[in-house]
């Protein structure tokens, strides 16, 4: 139910006192929008003449439109000096300066992730020619603003979020139910041997895939192998992973991994079954199953290898690296904290982490 109220027969200030002392019980306000708002207290100003009220006068049609429109007191104080300024209550306008203007739109970093995937990615100098070429000799004139680009913005452009958008992908590990392995947390008893394993990917580019890493960390001791192969199907990882358990200094006990369809198939558990190793593989909803892995995947994998693209054929010269440099530099050089557990002077156990080596511990 709408009221519409009359306030035209209200003549001054004290009737409409009277008009508010007798509807402090009633909610009413005025509808529609800014505009009639502003429209309802413009005329309620210039009515009640307010420029010639006193303060006591002026009072009472501030609390009369406080009540009826619903603004606040600091909103309506601005509302009345604009028209004890200006003689009219109304929109600011909304002329904000315009802020800085991309110069090389997405459309230009849509061409040169073109021309990058048409070219193999030339260097910045070679691509920019080709920009200009096909400008200023084939009349492309979708090449105009891209032409004049510098060769060192040219690499910001290829370091971009939407450059990297079109031109790369990385996959993730794809969830499958398959009855291999027992989905549990793997029990080490304190023992060596237990191994968590993961598989890092190089990305895509232009359709092309990249090498995979194949990251082994046992539990206990901490010790990490990282193999790479340039597809993770059985023919080539199967060879990868029987290099990697005979890389380790110890009996391997327990094999555990995600859900992904790379290791949890019948030809990774025929090969653990032979030389009596467990499979074990993460359950749901417990992230931290395999965290050990994925946590070495970032601070060793990725900071080693880096998110660029690198082709297939390179997996061999990885390896060469792998077997060479990181395998022994990551157990046996690397800085990094030892946890012991003591005794203090109240008989609790704590553990410390002491940036040095453990006497006898994976010693070279």
């Amino acid at each position: 139910m709408k009221t519409i109220m009359n306030l035209k027969a209200l003549k001054n200030t004290e009737e409409l006192q009277t008009f508010l002392d007798g509807t402090q019980a009633v909610a009413f306000s005025i509808p529609g929008d800014k505009k009639a708002r502003y429209g309802f207290i413009q005329s309620t100003l210039k009515q009640f003449h307010y420029r010639a009220l006193n303060k006591r006068q002026k009072g009472i049609v501030i609390r009369f439109l406080l009540q009826v429109t619903g603004y606040s007191r600091q909103q309506l104080t601005r509302l009345i000096q604009q028209y004890l300024n200006t003689g009219v209550v109304q929109q600011r306008g909304t002329n904000k300066p315009p802020g800085f203007k991309r110069k090389y739109t997405a459309i230009d970093i849509a061409l040169l992730a073109d021309m990058d995937e048409r070219y193999n990615t030339p260097s910045g100098a070679v691509i920019k020619k080709l920009c200009e070429r096909a400008y200023s000799i084939f009349d492309e004139t979708e090449y105009k603003n891209i032409a004049n680009i510098s060769v060192s913005h040219l690499y910001n452009l290829r370091s971009s979020a939407g450059y990297q958008k079109q031109r790369r992908h990385f996959e993730k590990t794809k969830s499958r139910q398959v009855a291999i392995g027992d989905r549990c947390k793997p029990n080490t008893t304190g023992r060596p041997g237990y191994i968590r394993v993961d598989t890092v990917h190089q990305g895509d580019q232009d359709g092309i895939k990249g090498v995979y890493h194949i990251n082994a960390v046992d539990e206990v001791t901490q010790y990490e192998v990282v193999l790479s192969c340039s597809r993770i199907s059985e023919q080539f990882l199967i060879p990868i992973l029987t290099e990697m358990l005979e890389i380790f200094p110890f009996d391997i006990s327990g094999f555990h991994a995600d859900n992904g369809s790379e290791y949890i198939n019948r030809h990774v558990a025929e090969l653990l079954n032979k030389l009596n190793i467990e499979l074990t593989k993460s359950r749901s909803r417990h992230s931290n199953d395999n965290a050990l892995a994925e946590s070495k995947n970032a601070s060793v994998v990725r900071k080693t290898f880096g998110y660029s693209h690198i082709k297939q054929h390179w997996a061999d010269e990885l390896n060469v690296f792998n077997r060479e440099h990181l395998i022994p530099f990551i157990n046996y050089h690397r800085p990094c904290y030892f946890p012991i557990i003591f005794t203090d002077d109240k008989g609790k156990h704590r553990r410390a982490m002491l940036p040095h080596e453990i006497p006898g511990l994976l010693s070279p």
